[in-house]
């Protein structure tokens, strides 16, 4: 069986965690399908990808079990699993410059809910839960939750989150800015799918140059910022999109973008 679904539908790759009897908990081996996913997302001819579910819950985190088997072995570390599971999948999400969307359902702990926030745009069920859980057994967030958690909601609320292992309902999550919408259980598809089919039809090429900027954003001082908004405003003034989009401006109608 595989662990994660891949299917393409036009210029809209979904990829789907597929180990719901587990809560799509991942395994070494499950990422590992993931990592190479997201690589084969790397294709000109996809224009953006959604990150979903099947089951019951988006994702738990961490198989346990694998993790206390492989610590049998006196030379393992968990920074062992960090590297090798979650480092490459964030690198990934953040480093693919198109975007990705990600629907979550149920409950998304630990690094299941520091994916979904490493996505750029998040939809959730309205029975979705968010929680770090890694107080709970002696750990750190992984999965970027260091990094994405203080940008997105501040220091003060991050140490909620992890020490007192907080829950964060979908209306919460939207009024703290860690996704964008909340819905209905039965609207989540359509209201995924809605988003995918506008950024798709986008300039993609202008998307993938703005991500390179977010992810420079917090290490840069104003000035380097400045200049990296220079050169990449160059770069994305040579796209096919960028000349469609003036043209279109120019000649009064509605734009068509090809992602070149």
């Amino acid at each position: 069986m595989s662990f994660i679904l891949s299917s393409l539908d036009q210029n809209i790759l979904t990829l789907t965690l597929n180990r719901p009897k587990k809560y799509n908990s991942f395994t070494e081996p499950m990422a590992l399908e993931l990592q190479e996913a997201l690589q084969k997302a790397e294709d000109d001819t996809i224009r953006c990808v959604i990150l979903k579910a099947n089951g019951k819950a988006f994702c738990a985190g961490q198989d346990l079990l694998e993790v206390v088997e492989r610590a049998k072995d006196s030379n393992y570390e968990l920074a062992d699993t960090v590297r090798t599971t979650y480092n490459p999948i964030i690198r990934a999400i953040r480093k693919l410059e198109k975007p990705v969307v990600c629907a979550v359902q149920g409950m998304a702990a630990g690094a299941g809910a520091n994916i979904a926030f490493a996505c750029d745009i998040v939809v959730a069920s309205k029975s979705a839960q968010f929680v770090q859980a890694f107080s709970k057994i002696g750990l750190i967030p992984d999965s970027g939750g260091t990094w994405f958690l203080p940008r997105l909601v501040g220091l003060a609320r991050t140490n909620v989150m992890y020490l007192l292992d907080e829950k964060i309902s979908p209306e919460q999550a939207v009024d703290l800015g860690l996704i964008y919408k909340a819905v209905d259980d039965d609207k989540l598809e359509d209201e995924i799918n809605t988003v995918a089919q506008k950024l798709s039809k986008m300039p993609t090429k202008g998307f993938g140059i703005y991500k390179r900027a977010m992810n420079e954003t917090f290490s840069n001082n104003l000035d380097q910022q400045l200049e990296l908004e220079a050169n990449l405003q160059t770069i994305a003034g040579n796209t096919d999109d960028y000349k469609e989009g003036v043209e279109a401006f120019l000649e009064k109608r509605k734009p068509e973008y090809k992602g070149k």
